[in-house]
């Protein structure tokens, strides 16, 4: 079984009140503190604040990257994940190479197609184009990383004799998001993994699972997958396989202590359009032993990375984490 990997969302939220300092401390100071605690740093994309899910926004994703990849030396700094559709193929490839260079090698291209309706008017394009535009993006970046005048004619997006200067001499990984989520009225959600999406992850080094459906969804959704990609002719023990979820530690046996301490900072987080009770089946909430079973589940499953989000940028979170939850996976 392989080794399992932490890493942890930085949490760059667009907190209420958003002040200089605050934004400076929840990316440097979460970022130098995780970085001395061996965590690598995986960053969110939202436009805009999707009060579907979320209760708040993050600040723009490749920026908090580059200053990640300032005040850090060796963990690695990945998107978790980067919007595609939202963004163009020739700019964006500017900065992943950008990215490469800067911080010596390090980033981890993680990617999806989105799913909030509003931030894909807000650039001027429509959510019922995400996946085709999400596979172009990859498409046009792989080329303009590796070639020189790369001559470009998609549905969506066209150019002629573009040349990225410098290109990277090795290119990021490249982790694929994307599954079951639980259904909501208002959105295009779907409690199963589409075919779009295991294409897409075919030619990924990894695929990161989300955290807004069920664990038996993410363990069935890894089945497919493999299945998939063995039928398709990639040896499975080549992918990858990776989770991501929302954490808010309390160091407490008293489940519902726990839960009272969590469920503020959660609703924060996420707002309150899902119920506590659906909050606590998406995301790792209860006492430390409740979440260590939850990632033990995954990692029976064949979890090996994993990213976990604190809701708020308290660096004791770190602190617990590598304590308490971190050294129950260190000799199994």
């Amino acid at each position: 079984m392989a080794e399992l990997k932490l890493a942890v969302w930085v949490p760059s939220f667009t907190f209420p009140n958003l002040t200089y300092e605050r934004a400076i401390h929840s990316v440097k100071a979460f970022g130098r503190r995780a970085e001395a605690l061996g965590l690598d740093l995986w960053v969110i994309d939202h436009l805009l604040t999707a009060p579907g899910l979320y209760g708040m926004s993050w600040l723009e994703p490749m920026t908090v990257m580059s200053v990640l990849a300032g005040c850090t030396e060796r963990v690695t700094l990945g998107t978790g994940v980067l919007v595609l559709p939202l963004r163009h193929p020739v700019l964006l490839a500017k900065e992943v190479a950008s990215l490469q260079f800067l911080s010596g090698g390090r980033f981890a291209f993680g990617v999806g197609p989105g799913w909030y309706p509003p931030e894909y008017v807000a650039v001027g394009n429509r959510i019922e184009e995400r996946g085709g535009r999400t596979d172009e993006i990859l498409e046009a970046i792989r080329r303009l990383l590796t070639e020189p005048s790369v001559t470009f004619q998609g549905r969506y997006y066209q150019f002629q004799d573009v040349t990225i200067d410098p290109r990277p001499p090795t290119l990021p990984e490249v982790w694929v998001a994307g599954g079951s989520r639980i259904p909501d009225p208002e959105y295009y959600d779907k409690p199963d993994i589409a075919q779009s999406v295991l294409r897409r992850i075919l030619g990924a080094d990894g695929w990161l699972s989300r955290c807004s459906g069920k664990q038996e969804w993410v363990k069935r959704d890894w089945e497919v997958i493999r299945e998939f990609v063995e039928a398709h002719g990639r040896d499975p023990r080549t992918l990858r396989f990776g989770h991501t979820n929302f954490i808010h530690l309390v160091d407490t046996t008293d489940r519902e202590a726990a839960l009272r301490a969590q469920r503020p900072v959660f609703e924060q987080a996420m707002g309150t359009h899902r119920s506590w009770e659906h909050l606590q089946e998406s995301y790792m909430t209860g006492t430390i032993d409740d979440v260590v079973a939850r990632i033990e589940d995954l990692r029976q499953a064949g979890l090996e990375y994993l990213v976990l989000g604190p809701v708020t940028d308290d660096l004791e979170q770190l602190d617990l984490l590598t304590e308490k939850v971190l050294p129950r996976f260190r000799s199994w």
